[in-house]
């Protein structure tokens, strides 16, 4: 009897074995996890002849087991949730083994299918299901572990043998290996898909950053050779054309404004190549010592033809007391004050008179547009003046000729409203950048009136260096004809305008000059010559640039013969310390003036002398 026993024991295990190997064979073909709950679900019921089976997950908060998989689904079970504190819930977490549930128990109910007398023993244990992150920093003891319940409810007359348990026992370790498997595949297919994703947008990134570079490229091309170029020999062929002792007083007022125009139009198209390569929002200032009395004059002058061309009157207003020799940003200043006449014509229909006054702004008066100045006056009130530019519109009225209007006509009438756009914006961080201030000044119906601008400028030079400081460079050493008679040098330039230009600025000087179009002509003249005493390179040729030039230059002749003056439209502070490395004597920043070229040969040949 004993060994009949033993030999059934045997039997039933070899069996429950036979069980595994099947049960674990059909959860293994799937990584899929609702493949491995639902095969389960299919195979435990075969095997244990089980009335129902059901799989609960915890939510996204684990605050709650909702019923995710049913072998008999039920229409009102399928969205049943269990809190995580449950009684049931928290003695089968607890447990290593399975459950038998109570036959009050609401797991063992609704998995049952709300408790019909078809359904008998309830019996349920825990799925541990891991992740790949649960690994991190550790073991997955180490880990709070996610459990799945496995609900298992046999038929009214079955009941939970030993074997049975062993079976599910098992079986819910090998569900939880393969969960845990299609957890860490499904994980990382979303990394891969993650990474391929990342991987995409860095693509589209390097795309766009390509196409935006390529984009500034062509941006600087068109700017340099469409608008820089042709306005730097503009500027040479005028300031030949003001070296001019013959003209006219009048003569030379148009000539001095129009320089005046085309150096602001130059520093604009600096600014906006500037811009496109560094965008940092700053724009260089030039600080240095010019006649305040001549930029408003001239100021005066090309807004009258403006005003002349849309239709206004002109009036100009200069206070007596106003400072002649200061120390700013002319360029920028005039620049500013240009914007607000253009800002002001812009606005108007073309009836009225524009008023511009120039006054020494006395105090501050408390207000948000002085608070600045007060500041300025208490720290140097002898040492600068602060400058203030209005322009002021008047509107011709029609009450006399039209009769009393209305309160909208009047309205109507009183002008445009106030909008700062971008231009504005630019203009008001330039001022800023000169700690100045610019605003709009309304009437009384809310309506631009006049514009405003406040500058403070140095009105007598620092504590250090020579007091001359405010002579101005053409009253330093005048240009003369002929000055340089008989010097021999190679232009190397390879924009034809340009390169015309500055042979006749040189012509104008005495020099002889032989031009050539590219630096590996430069350096066959140079080879063929050797009464060449300077070389002036533009250091932005094609093929051969003005540096590789030089370098050749220094290699085959001495630091001092022939000299090298570059020529560069560049703005960038570290120019000059190139040039001296690869042995430059000089540097001519264009545009290209008869004045800066006559002090830049004069320095240079002084040096070597």
């Amino acid at each position: 009897m004993e060994l009949d026993q033993e030999v059934g024991m045997m039997k039933k295990k070899k069996l429950a074995s036979l069980h595994v190997r099947m049960l674990t064979r059909e959860i293994r073909k799937s990584l899929d996890k609702h493949n491995i709950l639902y095969t389960t679900l299919v195979e435990l019921s075969k095997t244990l002849g089980l009335y129902n089976c059901a799989v609960w997950m915890p939510n996204e908060k684990r605050t709650e087991m909702n019923l995710t998989h049913e072998l008999q689904p039920n229409s009102d079970s399928r969205h049943f949730s269990i809190p995580m504190n449950d009684p049931d819930v928290l003695e089968i977490k607890a447990t290593k083994g399975v459950t038998i549930l109570r036959s009050d128990s609401g797991l063992g109910s609704v998995s049952s299918g709300g408790g019909t007398e078809a359904s008998g023993a309830v019996a349920a244990i825990r799925m541990p299901m891991l992740r790949v992150s649960d690994f991190k920093g550790g073991t997955p003891e180490f880990i709070d572990t996610c459990y799945a319940i496995l609900v298992l409810v046999l038929p009214s007359a079955g009941s939970w043998t030993y074997e049975a348990m062993e079976i599910v026992e098992v079986v819910a370790d090998q569900v939880a290996v393969a969960l845990s498997h299609a957890a860490v595949l499904e994980e990382s297919q979303l990394m891969r898909e993650q990474l391929s994703e990342q991987n995409r947008v860095l693509q589209q990134a390097k795309k766009n950053a390509m196409m935006a570079s390529q984009a500034r490229n062509s941006f600087q091309r068109v700017m340099s050779h469409g608008m820089r170029r042709p306005m730097h020999s503009i500027i040479g062929l005028l300031s030949m054309i003001q070296d001019d002792e013959n003209m006219s007083f009048d003569q030379k007022i148009v000539s001095d404004t129009l320089m005046k125009a085309s150096n602001v139009l130059s520093t604009l198209i600096g600014d906006a190549m500037e811009i496109s390569i560094k965008d940092t929002g700053r724009f260089p200032l030039e600080m240095k010592p010019f006649r305040l009395h001549s930029m408003v004059k001239e100021a005066a002058c090309l807004a009258k033809c403006l005003c002349v061309y849309k239709g206004f009157g002109f009036e100009i207003d200069v206070e007596s007391s106003l400072p002649d020799l200061v120390i700013g940003d002319e360029r920028r200043a005039f620049q500013v004050i240009l914007h607000m006449f253009g800002y002001l014509l812009d606005l108007y229909d073309g009836r009225g008179t524009i008023v511009f006054r120039v006054l020494l702004e006395s105090g501050s008066g408390g207000g948000k547009n002085d608070r600045m100045l007060g500041m300025w006056k208490a720290n140097a009130p002898d040492e600068y003046a602060s400058i203030k530019f209005e322009i002021e519109i008047r509107e011709e009225s029609s009450s006399m000729t039209d009769g009393p209007m209305s309160a909208a006509a009047q309205r109507r009438q009183a002008g445009p409203e106030i909008k700062e756009g971008l231009r504005f914006s630019m203009c008001k961080k330039l001022v800023q950048m000169m700690q100045g201030n610019i605003w709009v000044a309304p009437n009384a119906f809310g309506f631009v009136r006049s514009m405003n601008l406040v500058l403070r400028f140095q009105t007598r030079p620092l504590s250090i260096g020579r007091s001359s400081a405010f002579i101005t460079s053409s009253e330093q050493q005048p240009t003369t004809p002929q000055q340089f008679k008989g010097l021999k040098i190679v232009l190397a330039d390879d924009d034809n305008v340009n390169r015309t230009v500055t042979k006749k600025l040189l012509e104008k000087l005495g020099c002889e000059v032989t031009a050539v179009a590219s630096g590996f002509e430069c350096l066959s003249t140079l080879s063929s010559e050797n009464s060449v005493r300077v070389v002036i390179l533009d250091l932005q040729m094609p093929e051969m640039d003005g540096f590789e030039v030089a370098s050749r230059i220094r290699k085959f002749r001495s630091r001092n013969w022939p000299f090298i003056i570059a020529l560069t439209a560049s703005a960038e502070d570290n120019i000059w310390e190139r040039c001296l490395q690869l042995g430059m004597n000089g540097v001519i920043r264009k545009p290209v003036l008869l004045q800066g070229m006559a002090e830049e040969l004069r320095r240079v040949l002084q040096v070597a002398g």
